[in-house]
């Protein structure tokens, strides 16, 4: 994905997280949100229309690939099959040894497939169709309770204005590795911003101080951009939540505890 492709990712999500929170949104609302997001990150849309079709064109490639995948795994695990039922029948220990290791070779390319639909492809950490994939229902609401944290980075836009939007990627990737470290499930929301879905049972205490402990190490850190170094934080929130809580009240309210933390965490790091 080209820079440009990745702002406009980031502008989407940006946009699509604002009018979640609006009862009523029309195309003329949605388009000056997104146009005001737009100029934020230097964004020129004065060629949409090109922009809109290379999207297009490539996300038709991407499906068009991700069918070509399937429909190829899904005829290797026939044969397989059938190889599984004929060397059964016959007694051939051979063939069966054989089939195995087809097997064994199936089982990684689904993986892939999977990684290539769960995956977040600059950061490597979840994304949002994973998140609804395993813990949202049709409804919006979760299927089961838990702990979830929402993390937003602070002075990062300060950061892509300053250095770039290639160091902007590498302090999310270097964020991103720091948030694994927690072990829990790390899923990109958008842009700069994260939610973490702790482990069931993991309590609000627990992981407050987990995530202490991963922002005090990340502050110890100086970053390298081109002749200068910077500081890196982040803000957080967490809630816990129950089956058939909302999605969208869940992030409110640990959007709600994210910001009372950022104006306490300011006051210790006042600039990167």
């Amino acid at each position: 994905m080209e820079k440009n492709d990745h702002t406009l990712e980031i502008i989407t999500n940006e946009t699509r997280d604002k009018v979640t929170k609006m009862d009523v949104v029309t195309p003329s609302i949605y388009t000056s949100i997104f146009s005001k997001y737009a100029e934020e990150h230097h964004v020129d849309l004065s060629n949409e229309d090109e922009i809109s079709r290379k999207i297009l064109q490539e996300e038709c490639s991407f499906l068009t690939e991700l069918q070509t995948q399937t429909s190829k795994s899904a005829d290797k695990l026939s044969q397989s099959a059938n190889k599984a039922l004929t060397a059964m029948r016959d007694k051939n220990e051979n063939l069966l040894q054989d089939v195995l290791k087809e097997t064994e070779s199936l089982r990684l390319e689904v993986e892939k497939l999977k990684e290539s639909v769960y995956h977040d492809e600059l950061t490597h950490t979840y994304n949002r169709k994973w998140l609804h994939d395993h813990f949202i229902d049709d409804d919006q609401r979760f299927i089961k309770g838990g702990t979830l944290a929402i993390i937003d980075l602070n002075y990062f836009k300060i950061i892509n204005d300053t250095h770039g939007h290639i160091i902007g990627d590498k302090v999310l990737i270097f964020i991103a590795a720091q948030l694994k470290s927690i072990e829990a499930n790390v899923i990109r929301y958008g842009g700069d911003e994260f939610i973490i879905i702790f482990p069931e049972n993991t309590s609000e205490t627990t992981a407050l101080k987990r995530l202490n402990k991963t922002r005090d190490h990340i502050l110890t850190k100086k970053l390298k951009a081109h002749d200068s170094k910077f500081t890196l934080s982040f803000s957080f929130g967490i809630t816990t939540f129950k089956a058939k809580d909302k999605l969208v009240q869940v992030i409110e309210n640990a959007d709600k505890h994210m910001y009372e933390d950022k104006l306490k965490i300011k006051k210790r790091v006042t600039g990167i």
